[in-house]
């Protein structure tokens, strides 16, 4: 016989329920529900979901002028020399 007892919102379950239903308990804290872990009548631990955390918005163009391109022709088409010389491995 399965007890779980609902106050304020708050799921409150046994240990050895617990440790059956485990993965089912999680599914329920993933959707918001909190759930309190009791060894004889007394908590012992809570299963809450996450804090949500807000990403920073990123900021374009932060690099800018940080970052030197050492090669002023690295993007410059190849010649066919060096398309050659590449494919056969020689560059």
């Amino acid at each position: 016989m399965t007890h779980i007892c609902y106050t304020r919102c708050v799921a409150s379950v046994k240990i050895a329920y617990a440790k059956a239903h485990f993965q089912e308990l999680l599914t329920r804290v993933a959707k918001g529900e909190r759930i309190t872990i009791q060894r004889y009548n007394t908590p012992v631990a809570d299963l809450v979901p996450p804090a949500k955390v807000e990403k920073p918005k990123r900021k374009f163009g932060t690099l800018k002028g940080k970052v030197k391109i050492l090669d002023p022709h690295v993007f410059d088409p190849m010649t066919d020399e060096e398309v050659d010389a590449w494919i056969e491995g020689r560059l």
